[in-house]
């Protein structure tokens, strides 16, 4: 990674920070910037108000992630802008989760088509098959198989899987009555339940796995899950 590389991150990081800083009162301790274009992943960690961790103490987990929720739709457009003025990346696809239980947190921006991802170094790491195979079983039991999965490890750190064809006729017919929300929360839950209790995507990763985060953009039918991996070097 070149220094201009460097400083692109270092400013991202930086603005970010400021932006959730005066949006929630507290920013993140730490935030990780990557870009593999036209992919760009950020990860927060230590990303917790005070007001939020007494709500969690009382058990409002609802209420903290409505109130993200709020929050992020505000503040998304100009992340976009920024990310677009710093990097020259035209974010169509934005995507975001929290670890609440670790307070941490991920964006994940994905560039216009123009600027898909080639095939690179980065497609292709050990365990890619079977990581797949995974992916599958545990999408089957929520909703189904998806029709396609791509997937790439941005770094060491960082694995995206990206699922597109996921939804099945009644979860299209409850975003068509005004649930997504209550669907996006529900699809969460179960999908978390099975992928953080797994200990065959450890084994198929090599790796132990500090986080996992799932988003979906229901209207494309797509949704995102990012690992950020403890690998060891033995």
């Amino acid at each position: 990674m070149d220094n201009q590389e460097k400083q692109t991150q270092h400013e991202i990081a930086s603005h970010i920070g400021r932006l959730l800083r005066d949006a929630f009162g507290k920013g993140p301790q730490s935030i990780y910037v990557s870009i593999n274009r036209p992919i760009v992943v950020i990860y927060l960690r230590n990303f917790l108000s005070q007001t939020e961790k007494i709500l969690l103490q009382q058990n409002h987990l609802y209420s903290v992630q409505h109130t993200r929720n709020v929050v992020m739709e505000s503040l998304i457009p100009e992340i976009k802008a920024y990310l677009l003025l710093l990097t020259g990346l035209n974010i169509q696809e934005f995507y975001y989760d929290w670890g609440l239980h670790n307070y941490s947190g991920v964006f994940v921006g994905i560039a216009s088509e123009e600027n898909q991802v080639y095939h690179g170094p980065q497609e292709w790491y050990a365990g890619k098959k079977e990581l797949h195979l995974e992916i599958e079983r545990i999408s089957l039991l929520i909703q189904k198989i998806p029709d396609h999965i791509q997937s790439y490890l941005i770094n060491e750190r960082t694995l995206l899987v990206i699922r597109t064809g996921i939804l099945i006729n009644i979860s299209k017919e409850l975003i068509r009555l005004g649930f997504e929300e209550s669907l996006k929360l529900a699809e969460r839950n179960l999908e978390k339940d099975h992928l953080f209790n797994n200990n065959h995507l450890q084994k198929i990763l090599k790796s132990s796995i500090l986080d996992i985060f799932t988003d979906w953009n229901f209207h494309l039918d797509k949704s995102v899950i990012v690992f950020i991996l403890n690998p060891s070097h033995d």
